[in-house]
């Protein structure tokens, strides 16, 4: 599954990045790398974005961004 479609209030672990080049690149560069522990937090009333925990800080990710990010339940 991706991060797009986990459950608000659950850990997940990164299992890979898809995508190609600066795109890929500004994920990774927001911490969000291979076997890191993501908690998804809320998602905004409209559904975009995802705010989740991540190495201890908040992030508010896009749902273009999410679906990028292959992620399984811990």
């Amino acid at each position: 599954m991706n991060l797009k479609e986990a459950k608000i209030g659950t850990n997940v672990v990164v299992k890979k990045i898809n995508g190609e080049g600066a795109i890929k690149r500004r994920i990774m560069d927001m911490g969000v790398t291979k076997n890191t522990s993501i908690y998804i937090r809320k998602v905004a009333p409209l559904g975009d974005p995802i705010e989740v925990t991540i190495r201890g800080y908040e992030l508010s990710i896009r749902k273009e961004d999410a679906e990028k990010i292959e992620v399984e339940g811990e």
